[in-house]
C-alpha cells in the first residue's frame, strides 16, 4: 500500500511540475509575442516623428515639443467609411521626466463617425499632451477625444505661433498625417484606452503606473524599445 501511495504521490508531483513548466513556457511565449509587437510599434512611431519633423516648414514647432508633458503617436491608424466610418489602431506614449523621457507605454485607439465620408486610408496621429491634467485624463479607463478636456488642432511650421489663447488652454494638441483618400473625418469621438496586455507582459505595470504613478526612464526599458524616446529627444530640449 505504501508503495502504491508513494507512486501515486510521484505521479501527482510530476503532473504539477509538468503543468508549471508548461505555464512558464506559455507565459514566456506570450511575453515574447507582445515584445515583438511592441518593437514594431515603437519603430513605426519613431519613423512617424522623423517624417513629420524632417520638413521644418510643415513640422510640429519645436517649442511646443519642448513644452509637452507627454507625446503619443498612433502610427498607421486604419480608417474606413461610407457615410458611417470607423477607425482603430495602436500607439506609443512617453512622458517627460526630470531626467529626460520615460519608457514607452502602449495605448489603443478606436472610434467611429457619421457624416459625408467615403474611402479608406491609414493615418498617423501625433498628440502633444501639454499639462498634467491632460495626461491624467488620457490615462483614464476610456478617454474620448473631444468628449473630455480641451483638444485643439496643433499649429505647424517653424514660424507658427503657439501662444494663442486656444492653444494655451488646450490640454492636448493633435496632428495627423494621411496616406490615402478620405473626406469628412474628425478625431472627435475617438476613444483611447490602455493596452493592458502589452504593458503587463513587458513591464508588469499599467500605462498609468508607467507614466504617472511610478514612471521609469527610457534607459530602464528593454533596449529594443528605447528607439522612440531617443528619437523624440533629438527634437526636444
Amino acid at each position: 500500500m505504501e508503495v502504491i501511495m508513494r507512486s501515486f504521490f510521484n505521479v501527482i508531483m510530476f503532473a504539477v511540475f509538468a503543468a508549471s513548466v508548461f505555464a512558464i513556457n506559455v507565459s514566456a511565449q506570450d511575453k515574447g509575442k507582445e515584445l515583438r509587437s511592441a518593437i514594431d510599434r515603437v519603430d513605426k512611431a519613431s519613423d512617424v516623428i522623423k517624417e513629420v519633423m524632417k520638413i521644418s516648414e510643415r513640422s510640429i514647432p519645436r517649442d511646443l515639443l519642448s513644452k509637452a508633458k507627454a507625446i503619443v503617436v498612433f502610427p498607421g491608424t486604419l480608417k474606413v467609411g461610407f457615410i458611417v466610418g470607423g477607425q482603430g489602431g495602436s500607439g506609443v506614449a512617453i512622458r517627460r521626466l526630470d531626467s529626460g523621457w520615460s519608457a514607452p507605454a502602449f495605448l489603443n485607439m478606436a472610434g467611429g463617425s457619421i457624416g459625408p465620408q467615403v474611402g479608406g486610408q491609414k493615418t498617423d496621429y501625433v498628440l502633444l499632451v501639454m499639462n498634467e491634467n491632460g495626461l491624467d485624463k488620457l490615462l483614464r479607463d476610456k478617454f474620448e477625444i473631444g468628449g473630455e478636456g480641451s483638444v485643439s488642432a496643433g499649429p505647424v511650421g517653424r514660424t507658427a505661433s503657439a501662444t494663442t489663447n486656444a492653444r494655451l488652454d488646450a490640454e492636448i494638441l493633435s496632428y495627423s498625417r494621411s496616406k490615402g483618400l478620405f473626406a469628412g473625418i474628425s478625431l472627435k469621438g475617438v476613444v483611447i484606452s490602455q493596452d493592458e496586455d502589452m504593458n503587463q507582459a513587458i513591464y508588469e505595470k499599467s500605462a498609468r503606473q508607467l507614466l504617472v504613478e511610478t514612471p521609469i526612464g527610457w534607459a530602464d526599458a528593454p533596449a529594443s524599445l528605447q528607439k522612440f524616446p531617443k528619437t523624440v529627444a533629438t527634437y526636444t530640449r
